[in-house]
């Protein structure tokens, strides 16, 4: 019962200071959304994620913050293995799962739903 209230504060929290960057800045949700990938890539690069993750669990791995993370492990870890070229490969490959759930299931609901032009 405490993983999903650690969770749930941890989620809560990082989405609590997107939103209130969005309502004290003119920064645009876009421009916020890569400031979080940086950020989670950031802390994942220097170790600091992973403790982040074991409090808060999946309240921090799911938002765009654990993305970046996963791209900072990815690269790392082809580094580790391949060398330089891992600086380009190692975060695609950690991610691809995500990446191709994201165009799947986008392509997915623009067939099922009909887009409105404004």
């Amino acid at each position: 019962m405490m993983s999903y209230f650690n969770a749930f504060w941890v989620g809560g929290l990082i989405c609590a200071i997107a939103q209130i960057i969005i309502d004290k800045t003119k920064l645009t949700p876009a421009r916020i959304l890569v400031l979080y990938v940086v950020i989670g890539a950031i802390l994942g690069g220097l170790g600091i994620y992973k403790y982040i993750e074991q409090i808060g669990g999946a309240g921090a791995t799911v938002p765009i913050m654990g993305f970046g993370n996963s791209l900072a492990k990815g690269v790392i870890k082809e580094i580790d293995k391949n060398g330089f070229i891992g600086i380009f490969t190692g975060g695609t490959t950690a991610t691809a799962g995500g990446i191709a759930a994201a165009v799947f299931f986008g392509l997915l609901m623009a067939l099922i739903f009909k887009p409105k032009e404004k």
